[in-house]
């Protein structure tokens, strides 16, 4: 069975650290594209952090860019983002995603049914 499964959000203060995992099954992660992904109340879903299909190259989003990154133990076939310096508008859902034959940044830029989606996991940055 083809799954991702995301873990490890939570509540945050302003300026503290996460990190996210998405664990894949049924699936070689290397083989594809994959990415991160959030969704704010009221606001449409943005890619945050992709890899290119095979991993050779990385996009980060204005947004994150410097307090984000994206890596993963193929080992493990699970793919991780660490957050740093968090802010409260990095309040979310987020939400891991894997698709065919991407680069980097048009995997960000995926719709839903251009891949393969996670459920999600809440992240709260508030004090």
């Amino acid at each position: 069975q083809v799954q991702l499964v995301e873990s490890g959000g939570g509540l945050v203060q302003p300026g503290g650290s996460l990190r996210l995992s998405c664990a894949a099954s049924g699936f070689t992660l290397d083989r594809y594209a994959i990415g991160w992904f959030r969704q704010a109340p009221g606001k449409e879903r943005e890619g945050v952090s992709c890899f290119s299909s095979g991993g050779g190259r990385t996009f980060y989003s204005d947004s994150v860019k410097g307090r984000f990154t994206i890596f993963k133990d193929n080992v493990k076939n699970t793919v991780y983002l660490r957050m740093d310096s968090l802010k409260s508008e990095d309040t979310a859902v987020y939400y891991c995603a894997a698709g065919v034959d991407y680069t980097a940044q048009a995997m960000c830029s995926i719709r839903g049914p251009e891949g393969r989606w996670g459920q999600g996991t809440q992240v709260t940055v508030s004090s």
